[in-house]
């Protein structure tokens, strides 16, 4: 299989990455099905889209015409074998938590055609952990996209030792054609390359949080007024979710069973809130 062989793509979940993944593949022309068990989640990526493609053409930023036939390439559904049974290339983007993604790609492997790739957008669970669920181990990647995905150009492609070198180049070929940059990691690594770095920066500000010896607004001021980052740790965590961090660390924990992997305790005390950040309107800042 080849690039060209790519004509319909199924994106699973449609919270915050799911469907802006969904929304920038049916703008590169692609069939798309997005698919969510919540229905709710699915009419507010609905939403977003038929507001989203507007606002770009009235700012100038789209041309009318594409956008009238992202609208047609992209559908919703809540039925998971109705939207994977003719894709052939399948980008998981549900919780991260192992248990839900392994019984998602073994539903997946039964529902998807033999040759459909099935990626995930796991952002730290690497797909060697996911791949032995499914019949098709040569065709199991990460696609790791950025928040926001249709705006953020970098995707790690991170090649496992079960991963096909097929598999790995449509994947980067995939990327292109989707307008973003794809860079191979050859090797499973925990959290990637960028995640890895901006851990080290998130761990040090949570800990200077935690110990009280500065706010996160001061921390935020500080990494964005000294270091030149537009957005701060805190303010990042929100945007990407506070109960990603807390669900990131919690399967770390499992796997590595060391105190150090636990989520921060302003972590857990905001997840135990339902503070997620700018989702629910409220995280380390307000948003109402």
């Amino acid at each position: 299989m080849v690039i060209n062989d790519i004509k319909k793509i199924c994106v699973i979940g449609a919270g915050n990455m799911g469907h802006q993944i969904a929304l920038c593949t049916a703008l590169a022309g692609y069939q798309v099905s997005c698919t969510d068990i919540s229905q709710e989640m699915l009419n507010k990526a609905e939403d977003f889209t038929r507001t989203y493609l507007p606002e770009r053409v009235a700012k100038g930023k789209m041309q009318q015409d594409q956008a009238d036939q992202a609208l047609i390439n992209l559908r919703f559904t809540q039925n998971l074998e109705e939207a994977a049974e003719d894709a052939d290339y399948v980008i998981e983007a549900a919780v991260e938590i192992m248990d839900i993604k392994r019984k998602l790609f073994a539903e997946l492997d039964r529902i998807a055609p033999p040759h459909a790739i099935l990626a995930t957008n796991s952002s730290f669970i690497v797909s060697s952990k996911i791949a032995d669920a499914t019949q098709r181990p040569d065709k199991v990647c990460n696609m790791h996209f950025f928040n926001p995905a249709l705006v953020m150009k970098l995707v790690e492609v991170v090649q496992g030792p079960h991963t096909s070198l097929e598999t790995a180049q449509i994947t980067l070929d995939l990327c292109a054609k989707l307008g973003k940059i794809g860079v191979l990691l050859k090797k499973e690594i925990y959290g990637f390359l960028v995640n890895r770095i901006l851990s080290a920066l998130h761990q040090e500000a949570l800990f200077l949080a935690d110990m009280g010896i500065a706010s996160p607004e001061e921390i935020d001021l500080a990494v964005t007024n000294a270091l030149g980052h537009p957005m701060g740790p805190f303010r990042l965590m929100d945007f990407t979710g506070i109960d990603l961090s807390y669900y990131i660390g919690m399967e770390r924990y499992r796997e590595t069973r060391d105190p150090k992997d636990k989520p921060s305790p302003i972590i857990i005390e905001k997840f135990a809130k339902g503070e997620y950040g700018k989702k629910t309107k409220k995280g380390f800042y307000s948003y109402e």
